[in-house]
């Protein structure tokens, strides 16, 4: 894994003497330990910078920026292409004459594949994780491509005269063109969902390039407008599942799914270095690990928190199937102060504000990995492919209720629903759970209720998931000035032809939330510490098979993930498994009211947010004291904010 970074400038005079570019790409030291490198082009005004994590081929001729055989295309890429092996032996069956290799990278191998093929015909081939630059010195075009389901990132945007990109924006910002102003309409957008989604970025003028998108900017043209084609899309794989679905039985289902995964796995099992991988003892995780051990000669390297808080520690699951399966396991149980010392690491960590508080719990694995292997597989993805979180058939069954209803009532219940206070509620629920339905079992009663009562008036299914969702009601009203952007949330034009409530949620969190909080929280955790993570259930040929799976061998009998336990199940008994889900999380509630209170009050004080005018006051305030007094549980919305305030306190420390 590594990092890179560039630009192209039209002030080409000041590139004879450029000091910055080795100062953009020191800034991802971290992505790339191992090597650097830079590459200049003056007279075209291009600039390439790499950082590498040595994983394949660890001699000298994987270093880049890497030029092609032929001198046309200089590349600097981030990333894995698991099947450059196959690729490679098709360019030699189809060459008139032998290719002389220099090495055995799979850099080199895309540098050829696009001699052969182009940009986009050859990314399409590519089974992986990518993200890279491409300079082709004869049209003088530059390339951008980030991977199918956005796993590796990718900034770009102009300021000034200059075209500026990169692996994160810490690199971008070290450009002196860069201007850091900071966007309030991407800012409400956290404010909704504790990320900020792509294209948007927190700063103005730079953008995240979408998943599946190949960005080209001639630099011979006027128009400074790059264009964008996408070479793959969730909405099509989406589409095209649903209107060719698997017709076999449950148990070819299952069969076809293993072979599937043995074989994302296996490729991802590629590396010259150490490699393990993340286990909670999860459906997903576990699923990973089995079919990693069942294909290994040696004892998989898996990897484990635990916290000494009971409702939050998964790792003696962990641990029971870590003993099940033989493999070589490292836990850590982290203290509450051990996890809290994370936290001023976050705002450098993930370059702009990012507030899903999982972040911590990824960190620290990530960390306790990185001691042992420099490649961790981790499990992300099941959940939104094969139907795993609890709020889709929650969501579909209180949809599918309240839609029967008039207006007036729906209003009149949820005002009912917010007059009892959250602790009320979960003492009641508490009270009645030998009696109620599995389906109102849930954590944080309370909570959940007082949530429920903010989408009541919900008019179409996207508009109630999109209340599901959302941290702030009014993220404009709390930013003053905002207007939030469009969104696949808000744009019914990327919905899809997808007619099932519970689908479409599953294919919503496809394209917002997994590129934009799952996967991001796990990049920078995870190359933080110069590990790579792989995540081999987000295998596009994996994605495209889920949808031609029908939804009810992925959610059966009030049991999420069903196809995917049945394959998980030929390797771990099933009582090892069967249990309520639980989140990877840490007790941001109940740090706020008491460790953490100073250090919130502190970036959050009325008079702070009044002078530097990005909240309204009075509504992060409200927020804060029912928090505090117990009445209400407000830690995620709140946290939206302190993140926020963190950063911003990182970024005055940099100028």
């Amino acid at each position: 894994m590594c990092g890179f970074t560039g630009f192209f400038e039209l002030n080409k005079d000041r590139l004879g003497s450029c000091s910055y570019l080795k100062e953009m790409n020191d800034a991802l030291i971290h992505r790339g330990p191992d090597d650097s490198g830079q590459w200049i082009d003056p007279e075209a005004g291009i600039g390439l910078g790499h950082r590498r994590l040595s994983i394949l081929d660890l001699s000298p001729q994987g270093h880049q920026p890497m030029t092609s055989a032929n001198g046309r295309y200089v590349i600097a890429y981030n990333g894995e292409v698991y099947n450059f092996n196959a690729i490679r032996r098709e360019l030699d069956s189809i060459s008139s004459e032998n290719i002389a290799w220099r090495g055995h990278s799979d850099t080199e191998v895309i540098l050829a594949a696009i001699e052969q093929w182009g940009v986009e015909n050859t990314v399409k081939k590519f089974i992986g994780m990518f993200a890279f630059s491409l300079w082709d010195r004869k049209e003088r075009t530059l390339y951008l491509v980030r991977d199918r389901l956005g796993i590796k990132p990718l900034f770009y945007g102009w300021q000034g005269n200059s075209f500026l990109f990169g692996s994160e924006l810490k690199a971008v910002k070290r450009h002196p063109d860069f201007k850091g102003d900071v966007d309030t309409n991407s800012l409400a957008l956290m404010m909704r969902h504790n990320y900020i989604p792509s294209p948007y970025s927190i700063y103005k003028g730079i953008k995240k390039l979408s998943p599946g998108h190949i960005l080209v900017l001639s630099t011979e043209s006027s128009n400074r407008d790059p264009k964008l084609i996408p070479f793959w899309s969730a909405k099509d794989a989406a589409e095209k599942g649903l209107s060719d679905p698997f017709t076999g039985s449950e148990n070819e289902a299952v069969t076809q799914l293993d072979s599937l995964l043995r074989d994302a796995i296996k490729l991802r099992m590629i590396s010259d270095v150490p490699l393990g991988a993340f286990l909670s003892g999860g459906v997903d995780s576990s699923t990973v690990v089995a079919l990693m051990q069942a294909q290994s000669t040696s004892p998989v390297k898996t990897f484990s928190i635990g916290f000494h808080e009971e409702e939050y520690n998964e790792a003696t699951h962990a641990k029971a199937v870590a003993n099940h399966l033989g493999t070589d396991h490292t836990e850590l149980y982290v203290t509450a102060q051990q996890a809290m010392d994370v936290i001023p690491r976050l705002p450098t960590l993930y370059d702009e504000p990012f507030s899903d508080s999982s972040q911590i719990p990824t960190f620290l694995v990530s960390e306790l990995a990185r001691r042992k292997v420099t490649v961790s597989l981790s499990g992300d993805g099941g959940d939104e492919l094969f139907s795993g979180y609890d709020r889709y058939e929650r969501a579909d069954y209180l949809w599918n209720r309240i839609k029967r209803y008039p207006g007036f009532l729906k209003k009149g219940f949820a005002q009912f629903l917010t007059t009892i206070p959250t602790e009320k509620w979960d003492r009641l629920f508490f009270r009645l759970k030998p009696v109620l339905p599995s389906m109102l079992r849930v954590e944080n009663p309370g909570h959940k209720l007082h949530k429920f009562s903010q989408f009541l008036n919900a008019n179409s299914p996207e508009e109630f998931y999109k209340g599901l969702v959302t941290h702030w009601d009014h993220p404009a009203k709390l930013v003053p000035g905002a207007v939030e952007p469009l969104t696949p949330l808000s744009n019914s034009l990327q919905w899809g032809k997808v007619p099932e409530f519970v689908e479409r949620m599953m294919f919503l969190d496809t394209i917002t939330y997994l590129p934009g909080d799952i996967l991001t929280k796990v990049d920078r955790a995870s190359m933080g510490v110069s590990l790579e993570a792989r995540v081999p259930l987000l295998d596009h040929r994996v994605v495209e098979y889920s949808w031609k799976i029908p939804l009810s061998m992925k959610l059966k009998n009030n049991q999420t993930k069903w196809l995917l336990r049945q394959v998980l199940y030929k390797y771990v008994p099933k009582e090892m498994i069967e249990r309520p889900k639980m989140g990877f999380g840490v007790p941001i509630d109940e740090w706020l009211r008491k460790p953490l209170r100073d250090w919130a009050e502190n970036l959050i004080n009325e008079p702070r947010l009044r002078n530097e005018g990005f909240f309204d006051p009075k509504m992060v305030r409200k927020k804060w004291e029912e928090h505090l007094s117990g009445t209400y549980k407000w830690h995620y919305p709140l946290w939206d904010v302190l993140m926020f305030q963190a950063w911003l306190d990182n970024e005055r420390s940099l100028k």
